[in-house]
């Protein structure tokens, strides 16, 4: 999926040598450019596959910020950003978000004191995400908050093994190459 796509969906790393070249039997061949639904389909297929939501959830996250106020493409991206599996990844308490999934999956997160065990559980502006403290102990864990490298986005705060929401995400927080845009005109057709 990451060579499809053209860019490390899973956090990777070094170990994808092939981005460059699309998966298949013939890899290179001499094609055409895509046309604008091509691209366009392709920016969303790219964006389910980085956040890892199923076609369902993401048609009703995009209905949700079309309904909205304001600009359609912040809304959408927001709502992605403040999932409790997103939020867990990007607090720097998992190496990827599939791993920050299992963890919130296996009810090893706290939202405000009280375990949730759902990914896609929208946190909100002054929600307190912690992970427990059996969890603090493992060692995929351990490597992952003792990074100190690792800084979060402007609108989390991370103390120890805790973080707080200060602010909603806004697209300048993205740090992957969406173009929304193209995800908005997809589903305005």
């Amino acid at each position: 999926m990451s060579r499809r796509e053209g860019m490390d969906l899973f956090g990777a790393g070094g170990k994808l040598t092939r981005l460059n070249v699309i998966p298949g039997m013939h890899g290179v061949v001499m094609r055409r450019g895509p046309s604008q639904y091509g691209r366009q389909l392709r920016e969303k297929q790219k964006v389910k596959r980085l956040y890892g939501i199923m076609e369902r959830q993401f048609v009703r996250y995009a209905k949700k910020a079309l309904a909205t106020r304001g600009n359609t493409g912040d809304v959408l991206l927001s709502l992605l950003e403040r999932r409790l599996d997103n939020v867990v990844y990007r607090l720097g308490m998992a190496s990827s978000r599939p791993a920050a999934r299992q963890l919130v999956g296996h009810g090893h997160v706290k939202v405000n004191g009280q375990r949730v065990t759902i990914p896609s559980y929208q946190i909100l502006v002054g929600d307190v995400i912690q992970l427990a403290s059996k969890m603090t102990e493992a060692p995929s864990v351990k490597v992952s908050i003792n990074n100190k490298s690792y800084t979060p986005p402007a609108w989390l705060v991370r103390d120890g093994v805790s973080g707080k929401v200060e602010k909603l995400p806004q697209m300048a927080d993205v740090i992957e190459p969406i173009s929304v845009q193209d995800i908005i005109e997809f589903y305005s057709r």
